[in-house]
């Protein structure tokens, strides 16, 4: 507790700023110094600081590529006093976004790290392989210095395995969501060591789809080390990553310890390990895995999960098949009566689909979008209440229209047959397209089929009994329960994110998709009780109620989105850039320059709950896309344009059209070095028509176009950086009187006298409370070459 009190009270330290490079440090090595002076005769510490310059490119937010000059790592080897020739890599970061202690993201996980190294360096045994703890200072920077370290420090050479640590949360359980490559070794030793376990194979092919905007140091070591690992992240409480409520008072005694103890038992059981020196020797297939409600871990080679499935799906295909095909005088009449209640099981799923998102879009065009950003409950009881309403509906139809004179025991022994093929087919197909997340289906299949053998008595007696409920709902606990533990767990993490994913993404959308899909998985098997029983009058008017009066609620704006509330904020995220711009022209004149406060609400909401305590935001110029700009003359930070609408708002303080440069006009041409600017700059290209950047002195030399096809070269460094130098090579076109090729820069200032204008202040202090406004100064040059 004292080291995370410790690191947050120097502040936000962002690369490049004093209290990153230097005070944050200086504490590191303090506290490292303590613990070497206090460690037993058994161990060795050997202390490094790196400060590395290179060059990658990634597929990340669209594709880009990064630069960074004289970042720093903090890096600490504890050995053997013999030495060792194989190591395993704790990793954390030190360093935070701009305007926020990082507190959970990521100083909790370094002030871990130091009680480990504390812990073991004072342990009279020694361990048998090297830990080497990599406080790294820029991985806000799209994981600069873990690249750094990596791909140039001697002692990443002995890494067999690693262990990152990470956060989308503020505290809580921290959730194992990457794993491998290819590794199942890994997965056995947290299984072994780990005292309160929290994995799942589930989060992990989510994370690993893209469809989460973050990413972690587990690709550097991953891609660039070719070293397997373990990803680990806080999760809980997602609303306050990355804004200035991230402080350490917000993280409790318990989480750290749960964390400390886990963390530290994996490392020591990989420091003792024989395979960690023979880890590529083990290298054979993914692995599926998951928790059991945090008390163990159940994990098992793919291959094998891969058998496992197929044969449950082969099982579930012949009992419905022998189901079907006898006696053989009725086969076309059982073929045809099964395949219209499977066919209205998966119409009813897309009409409740449907119906659904058609509420969630009727939300966010009137503007509400998000009402249950601060209530989950709401979400509840307006999309869910709409699904199951929905669903019961269709089945009540079909019931009466086309059921009219049909057993009731026969409906509902067909409509289970018609969920338990439907989820059969499920699971062959994600079988085969290869996803570990297969196993879910097997539950949902394996289960219900046993159940339904044990009760096929009850099953054909009329009138569903309070026996027959029982007996039921005892054979489908373990699925039911297992998938509500998920789904809380997914919900958890994404309802948070929603607030962060930008503004092209309708929130509403997706939360009232996965809301539809989890109440499907957990009505599958209950579509048939719709049958059963005698009427779902009294089911659907009280689910429609419930609905209609959410929904009045919603669209009144009862349910705000956003909270202040002290002990549990749920913020509006507002980034506001005060930026200068200049244009030139082939002859590096200045033909157009303005100066203005670009405002981005990160959510899909922009700022249009803003602009009532701002009203002349509504009223100042608003410039348009430069179309002959890369990323439309706008200084993005990141290449995240695309997950913004194009109709942003920048308050013009000051437009010039025309004119020549001055003495302060900088030139920058093909191979000249960038002159010396802030820490964290930007660079875009965009070939003319008829031109092509063919390569560049970055990354593997291989230019990465982001999305829209302009190039974007992220720049930051540390303490001392040389002028930048680089170069472009591209073909182009004989004719080519209007220049081959527009260059941009743009300069960043998060720190210092020269963050904030007045200006920029001004407009700040006005925004509403419930806000988390992160601003900062900043230019951007374009010129023709």
């Amino acid at each position: 507790r004292d080291y995370l009190d410790n690191l947050t009270a120097i502040g936000p330290r962002t690369v490049g700023s004093p209290e990153n490079e230097v005070l944050a440090v200086n504490y590191l090595l303090g506290q490292i110094r303590a613990i070497e002076r206090e460690s037993t005769d058994a161990h060795k510490i050997s202390v490094d600081i790196q400060r590395p310059t290179g060059s990658f490119s990634i597929d990340f937010l669209g594709g880009f590529t990064s630069y960074y000059a004289n970042v720093t790592n903090v890096v600490v080897k504890l050995e053997p006093q013999n030495g060792a020739e194989h190591a395993v890599l704790s990793n954390c970061h030190f360093d935070s976004v701009p305007n926020t202690p990082g507190a959970s993201d990521d100083a909790v996980s370094c002030a871990v790290m130091l009680e480990i190294l504390n812990t073991l360096s004072k342990s009279p045994e020694p361990l048998q392989h090297a830990v080497i703890f990599l406080f790294n200072g820029a991985e806000e920077n799209i994981l600069q210095a873990s690249h750094g370290f990596i791909t140039q420090h001697e002692w990443a050479k002995s890494i067999r395995a690693f262990i990152n640590l990470e956060a989308a949360g503020v505290g809580g359980k921290e959730l194992v969501f990457q794993t491998g490559p290819e590794n199942p070794w890994l997965v056995q030793a947290y299984i072994a060591a780990a005292k309160h376990p929290f994995a799942s194979v589930v989060a992990q092919e989510i994370f690993q789809s893209g469809i989460i905007p973050a990413d972690t140091d587990f690709r550097i070591y991953r891609d660039f080390g070719n070293i397997p690992g373990i990803d680990l992240a806080f999760i809980e409480n997602g609303y306050i990553y990355h804004t200035e409520y991230d402080t350490s008072d917000r993280i409790s005694t318990d989480s750290i310890q749960r964390a400390g103890d886990n963390i530290l038992a994996v490392l020591k059981y990989l420091a003792t390990s024989d395979k960690l020196a023979k880890s590529f020797e083990y290298r054979h297939g993914n692995v599926v895995f998951f928790d059991v409600f945090g008390l163990f871990v159940l994990a098992y080679p793919a291959r094998v999960g891969i058998i496992m499935n197929y044969i449950t799906a082969a099982i579930a295909f012949l009992y419905l098949s022998k189901k079907i095909l006898q006696p053989k005088t009725r086969v076309i009449h059982n073929l045809k009566k099964f395949f219209t209640a499977f066919g209205l099981a998966l119409i009813s799923w897309v009409c409740t689909l449907a119906a659904v998102l058609i509420v969630a879009a009727f939300v966010s065009v009137i503007g509400w979008s998000l009402s249950w950003y601060s209530h989950f409950y709401v979400s509840v009881f307006l999309y869910g209440t709409a699904a199951a309403a929905k669903l019961i509906l269709v089945h009540t139809l079909a019931k009466k229209l086309l059921y009219k004179n049909v057993n009731e025991q026969y409906l509902g022994d067909i409509f289970f047959d018609a969920s338990l093929m439907i989820w059969t087919v499920a699971l062959a197909v994600i079988t085969r397209l290869g996803l570990c997340s297969a196993f879910i289906c097997t539950l949902w299949v394996a289960f219900p089929l046993l159940t339904k053998l044990m009760i096929h008595k009850e099953f054909s007696q009329r009138g569903a009994t309070m026996k027959f409920v029982l007996m039921y709902m005892l054979g489908m606990f373990v699925p039911y329960l297992y998938m509500m533990y998920l789904s809380w767990t997914v919900f958890e993490m994404f309802t948070p994110i929603m607030g962060r994913s930008g503004s092209e993404i309708p929130p509403d959308a997706v939360l009232a998709g996965l809301i539809v899909v989890v109440t499907m998985i957990l009505s599958s098997y209950f579509i048939n009780f719709i049958y059963l029983v005698k009427s779902t009058k009294t089911t659907l008017i009280t689910l429609t109620a419930v609905f209609v009066v959410t929904l009045i609620l919603v669209c009144s704006g009862i349910f705000f989105p956003y909270s202040s509330d002290e002990a549990n904020p749920k913020p509006k995220r507002v980034f506001l850039q005060h930026t200068s711009r200049r244009f030139h022209d082939l002859d590096g004149n200045v033909v157009k320059s303005d100066s203005g406060i670009w405002i981005n609400g990160f959510d899909y909401n922009g700022i249009s709950h803003i602009t009532p305590h701002v009203p002349e935001i509504n009223d100042t110029i608003r410039t348009p896309c430069e179309d002959q700009a890369p990323f439309c003359g706008l200084p993005w930070i990141l290449p995240v344009h695309f997950m913004f609408r194009l109709h942003v708002v920048f308050v013009l303080l000051f437009r010039k059209i025309g004119g020549y440069c001055t003495s302060t006009c900088g030139y920058m041409s093909i191979g000249v070095p960038v002159s010396a600017g802030p820490s964290h700059m930007s660079l875009y290209v965009r070939p003319h028509e008829g031109s092509a950047l063919s390569t560049w002195s970055l990354g593997d030399g291989r230019p990465v176009a982001s999305v829209g096809g302009d190039y974007f070269v992220f720049y930051s460094h540390g303490l001392q950086a040389s002028p930048w130098h680089f170069w472009v090579e591209l073909t182009a076109p004989e004719e080519h009187s209007h220049g081959i090729v527009s260059l941009a820069i743009a300069a960043h200032y998060f720190f210092g006298e020269d963050q904030k204008s007045p200006q920029l202040y001004a407009l700040l202090e006005r925004l509403p409370n419930w806000t988390f406004s992160s601003g900062w100064s900043c230019t951007y040059d374009l010129f023709v070459f």
